[in-house]
């Protein structure tokens, strides 16, 4: 943690965590598959122990709908409007394919996720290694066949030139899946375009800095407020234990849990 980066620098708790993963996994096989070693020495190694940190403050329902007006005359829209209402990771829904979206049900299957490494897309699986299935509203369902028709339009414009094969819900106007990177840098833009628009009055209420994971955090923070189930928030948030979601949203759950008195006490009264 001290000196184990590059030149001595620092490492993060989440970067040894991650080495610790990937070591234990290699080793693993190493073990069990290949069978070249008769145990795994980095199960002895201990990660050291870290203070989990919680979300930073989140939009409001108000703020998202503000957000969201202006994501509207964005062609990916329904990528926003689908990351905050079903709080899935960037990774899955750019790896998302209509294949896997069932508007009849109104759900989406979550199988995977994708992510680019020195220049070039990787497709795998989901963060957990699980396949999730998500619900969606009648909103929603709306607004993904909205996006169906204007990528159907994009694909006879490009014509010959249309460039995927794979089905991805996302995709630039060539049919190329979208770049991680876009989404991402696309956010703070949105944002700066409803603070400083450059035709009308600025609004009475700016919007806060934000990322695109914030979306995630968003979605998780307006459910448990609400009174859902945590198992159920886990479930869609792909938490492989709700032990993942309470501990990730302990301050969430403390809100919630100071009105639980009055709310006892009045259903008793009554």
């Amino acid at each position: 943690m001290a000196g184990g980066g590059k030149n001595g620098r620092k490492l993060s708790a989440r970067t040894i965590d991650y080495v610790h993963a990937v070591l234990r996994k290699a080793f693993r096989d190493a073990v069990e598959i290949d069978q070249v070693l008769p145990s795994n020495p980095v199960e002895r190694a201990k990660r050291p122990r870290r203070t989990p940190t919680e979300p930073g403050t989140v939009w409001n329902p108000e703020q998202l709908r503000a957000f969201l007006v202006i994501a509207r005359r964005h062609r990916l829209f329904a990528f926003f409007h689908l990351a905050a209402y079903t709080g899935a990771r960037r990774g899955e829904l750019l790896n998302l394919r209509w294949s896997s979206v069932d508007l009849d049900g109104c759900e989406i299957t979550i199988t995977g996720s994708a992510a680019f490494i020195d220049g070039e897309r990787i497709e795998g699986t989901t963060k957990t290694g699980r396949t999730r299935v998500v619900s969606i509203d009648a909103g929603t369902v709306a607004v993904l066949k909205e996006h169906r028709k204007k990528q159907a339009t994009d694909k006879l414009l490009a014509g010959k030139e249309w460039r995927s094969s794979d089905d991805h819900v996302f995709t630039t106007g060539w049919g190329d899946p979208i770049h991680p990177d876009t989404v991402s840098s696309l956010m703070p833009t949105l944002i700066k375009s409803h603070n400083a628009p450059k035709d009308g009055p600025k609004p009475v209420e700016l919007l806060p800095r934000a990322r695109l994971h914030d979306l995630r955090h968003i979605h998780a923070t307006t459910l448990l407020l609400a009174g859902v189930p945590v198992h159920v928030v886990a479930a869609r948030l792909g938490h492989v234990d709700p032990s993942i979601t309470l501990r990730v949203y302990a301050h969430v759950i403390r809100a919630a849990e100071a009105s639980a008195a009055e709310i006892f006490a009045k259903v008793i009264g009554e």
